[in-house]
């Protein structure tokens, strides 16, 4: 653990007023690494406030270009950047952001190497649009007894939740408790059929780090084990219990 510079005191003097964070606090998201994988809508807002509070290790997954209608939602990003590489650009905007803030790019986590990528972080956060992704993420995180935060959008609605099935098992749950296996083609919401508004990216991905950076400093109550509803147009947020399925494939058999 290092001290601070003035400099590093001075641009985080919000968090460290914060009784909850202090500059311990403060020195725990300094010496963090977490990994975001996928770049896109959620991922945009989750780097640039993981970034702006001094995570000090960010890991970015995304295999993906820059398309010109990403920019309705994806605010990392600018005109300039179409056709450019999701990752790279990213890393640019962190480094205009917070110069202290190290940067691992991975153009994409998959079952080959899923296992050894996240085991060289604290934390996983995933915004990404497929259920064969966020299963492969998942099974990594609870090998390696990971925490990982998972967010989801479509149209005008989120969820999110965090899931760390190893700190009790059989009470919390893990992701693949939630959907056991993949939806049929047509249950699916797909924003690039069905669209989504852009603020609604924002709002989930805002909370995701919000629940990210509470993991990392231990204040508050976690999501584990809820999953929290967003409705853009209603306007409205609910919470309901989301259980341990004793029959999931991914994390029975911690309790086993």
């Amino acid at each position: 653990m290092s001290l601070m510079t003035p400099e590093q005191r001075e641009r985080y003097a919000r968090h460290i007023l914060l009784r909850e964070v202090g500059g311990q606090g403060q020195q725990k998201l300094m010496d963090a690494r977490v990994l975001v994988v996928g770049a896109g809508g959620l991922g945009s807002p989750i780097l640039q406030y993981l970034a702006a509070a001094g995570v000090g290790m960010l890991g970015i997954s995304d295999d993906d270009d820059v398309s010109l209608s990403n920019l309705q939602r994806q605010v990392m990003f600018q005109t300039d950047d179409v056709g450019r590489s999701k990752t790279d650009r990213a890393a640019a905007f962190i480094e205009r952001l917070n110069p202290d803030v190290a940067v691992n790019t991975h153009p994409r986590v998959d079952e080959g190497n899923a296992d050894e990528t996240v085991s060289n972080y604290d934390l996983v956060v995933e915004g990404v649009d497929n259920f064969a992704a966020r299963y492969v993420v998942n099974h990594a995180c609870i090998a390696r007894k990971i925490p990982l935060v998972s967010a989801a959008v479509g149209r005008f609605e989120g969820q999110l939740s965090t899931y760390k099935p190893f700190e009790q098992p059989g009470v919390l749950p893990c992701y693949r408790c939630l959907v056991p296996e993949e939806p049929p083609r047509d249950q699916q919401v797909n924003c690039a059929e069905e669209g989504v508004l852009g603020a609604v990216t924002g709002v989930l991905g805002t909370l995701a780090a919000m629940e990210v950076l509470k993991e990392l400093l231990g204040v508050g109550e976690s999501l584990a084990g809820r999953l929290l509803l967003y409705d853009g147009v209603g306007g409205t947020f609910r919470t309901i219990r989301l259980p341990a399925d004793p029959a999931c494939a991914d994390c029975s058999k911690l309790s086993g």
